[in-house]
């Protein structure tokens, strides 16, 4: 009796346990929206030049390579896969996008299956920065390089050509269920420094807020350093992985290209960060992103490209890819 007794002790010691986990853990990170900082990859899939189905920008182009030319290599950031993968389908000839073992694999997270020889690379911004540095990148599409990378090119002697191309807005966002639809800057910056550490203080639920962050060197975090001023929490409270989360990146990269419906972009100071709002200037936290070359490259079809980026034909293209030409030469 008494074994039956302790028997039952112990499984109901372990179902209450269980229940508290539950109550405590399991259900709060159910329904407290913590999911927002999880961002899906880049379906590279999608943009592949010269495929009849490719999500590319197609318009008339008046600059066209040939077969035999020296074709420059492009290659860029997760966010900006569509810009440059539209300027080859657009200006390039077909069969110069190859792959290892000939044919585009679905599991080409990161640029592994594409060639050596192939004129499109991708391998995102980090080694895609270093790449065109080392000279094994002729054209890098990429918002403005972090201070870390600048001074790898300068350690290197390396003279690098940064020209603009087009406009990005830098967005926050968090759940869909979260019912905060917008922040200030100085709320954001609050947030970010753990001077503000609840939704309820900016207007939302009793709830921690969970400030999400991105790998060092990425476009996204060097836009955040620049925003936050250097100023910025360096770690979170180990508690607020049971609150509501917020994340960071650029807009197209949210809307466009991984098309998370489970998340929603905040308004900053007011205003929300659409296109027609990046194109007159209204949304606070606008950017320029760009194409980045070495200044030393002789191939004169590099130059070329940036100049038709920057031509009426170019900024028509990056319109229709989602993003913003720059206003100064749409005028």
């Amino acid at each position: 009796m008494k074994r039956v007794m302790s028997l039952i002790l112990i499984v109901a010691l372990f179902a209450g346990i269980n229940a508290a986990m539950y109550v405590t853990i399991t259900r709060r990170l159910k329904n407290n929206f913590s999911g927002a900082g999880q961002l899906r990859m880049v379906d590279v899939g999608r943009f592949l030049p010269h495929e009849k189905e490719s999500d590319l920008a197609r318009v008339d182009c008046s600059l066209h390579f040939e077969p035999g030319d020296d074709l420059p290599v492009l290659d860029g950031a997760a966010a900006l896969v569509p810009v440059y993968a539209s300027v080859i389908d657009n200006c390039y000839p077909e069969g110069t996008v190859t792959y290892e073992g000939g044919v585009f694999d679905d599991d080409n997270k990161y640029g592994e299956n594409f060639a050596e020889e192939s004129v499109m690379q991708y391998q995102n911004t980090i080694r895609g920065f270093t790449a065109v540095v080392d000279g094994n990148t002729d054209l890098f599409f990429t918002a403005h390089p972090s201070a870390e990378q600048m001074q790898y090119a300068q350690e290197q002697g390396v003279e690098l050509e940064i020209v603009p191309i087009g406009m990005e807005a830098f967005v926050f966002f968090v759940n869909a269920d979260n019912p905060v639809d917008g922040l200030t800057t100085d709320e954001i910056r609050a947030i970010y420094r753990n001077e503000i550490t609840n939704w309820s203080e900016v207007g939302g639920p009793d709830r921690m807020i969970n400030p999400m962050t991105r790998i060092s060197g990425s476009g996204s975090q060097t836009m955040m350093d620049r925003f936050m001023e250097d100023n910025m929490l360096d770690r979170r409270n180990p508690l607020s992985i049971f609150g509501g989360s917020i994340g960071y990146s650029f807009r197209y990269y949210l809307t466009g290209l991984v098309g998370n419906d489970g998340v929603k972009m905040l308004s900053v100071n007011g205003v929300y960060p659409d296109a027609e709002n990046v194109r007159n200037g209204s949304y606070p936290l606008t950017a320029d992103f760009y194409v980045v070359y070495r200044a030393d490259n002789t191939n004169p079809n590099v130059t070329r490209i940036v100049d038709w980026l920057r031509s009426s034909e170019g900024q028509e293209m990056i319109e229709q890819t989602g993003y913003v030409g720059l206003p100064d030469l749409n005028t």
